[in-house]
């Protein structure tokens, strides 16, 4: 059994189930894997956890790579939609894996605080980027906890209203 395959089956144990249920035997479980099986992989409910929070990470920087747009404002919200689109919400899940432990959620605090900042500089206007980024993350949080809440022509309407606050005036 992959690695991903075996992240999947936790991250959809703590959405079904919340992180009370976390446990390897649960996660094994859900993955059609013998314990022993999810042991080589990840040997403690820690490195498990901690290789859902890393690999949140790292897909998310790599759809920020592969999304259009000339700023950094402009390709996060690209890939917050992406995301959304998609239907892998695994943020939530993840945090709540990880909820309660510091060192297991200081990545994604880390690359939080990366996503927020990079880049604003830059930006024609940083605060009005720093509002579309706080926006982008309110509607995956939101999409989380209510995947059909926003339908494809709302989420059409957001982009189209988010990019317009990122031109700059003429």
């Amino acid at each position: 059994m992959r690695r991903d395959e075996l992240l999947d089956a936790a991250e959809d144990l703590l959405c079904d189930q919340g992180s009370s249920a976390l446990t390897l035997a649960a996660v094994a479980d859900r993955a059609g894997v013998s314990k022993g099986g999810l042991l080589y992989h990840y040997g403690t409910k820690e490195a498990l956890i901690k290789g859902m929070v890393e690999r949140l990470i790292e897909d998310f920087d790599q759809l920020m790579v592969a999304q259009p747009g000339e700023t950094y404002t402009e390709r996060y919200l690209h890939a917050t939609l992406a995301a959304v689109r998609s239907g892998r919400l695994r943020r939530w899940a993840v945090v709540t894996g990880a909820s309660g432990n510091l060192f297991l959620l200081a990545p994604l605090r880390e690359a939080m605080a990366r996503w927020h900042r990079e880049g604003l500089g830059e930006e024609p206007d940083p605060r009005t980027s720093q509002i579309v980024r706080l926006a982008c993350e309110g509607l995956w949080d939101v999409a989380s906890h209510d995947p059909e809440l926003n339908t494809e022509d709302d989420l059409q309407a957001l982009e189209t209203r988010m990019k317009a606050l990122l031109k700059p005036p003429s």
